[in-house]
């Protein structure tokens, strides 16, 4: 399975929700995605405002490759999203390239 760095955003509360930064594992064909034991399907076009659910609670998620500018989120918020620690590092330097000294 491949594993990469993506942006998970929770949208059960309505447009904006809780956001992470974390490394996501995808089934071959990419339809299921896996994150901290949580199995997320594709909506396949069909979600309002998401693109994936989780299988077990039904709940809708935002799931994205980050951007380099930062904006990672569906619409523009000012909420910026907790950064999985084992990931943090890789994000900064080979994601968002940027310095240690500029980091938030």
């Amino acid at each position: 399975m491949k594993s990469r760095i993506m942006y998970i955003e929770a949208k059960t509360g309505g447009l904006t929700g809780p956001a992470r930064i974390g490394r996501v594992t995808a089934s071959k064909s990419g339809a299921t995605l896996y994150y901290q034991g949580k199995a997320f399907q594709s909506l396949k076009g069909t979600g309002f405002k998401s693109n994936y659910f989780d299988v077990e609670t039904g709940e809708h998620y935002w799931i994205s490759g980050p951007r380099r500018d930062g904006r990672d989120a569906l619409y523009a918020t000012n909420i910026q999203p907790d950064i999985d620690a084992d990931v943090a590092d890789e994000y900064w330097a080979e994601i968002r390239q940027q310095p240690m000294s500029r980091r938030s």
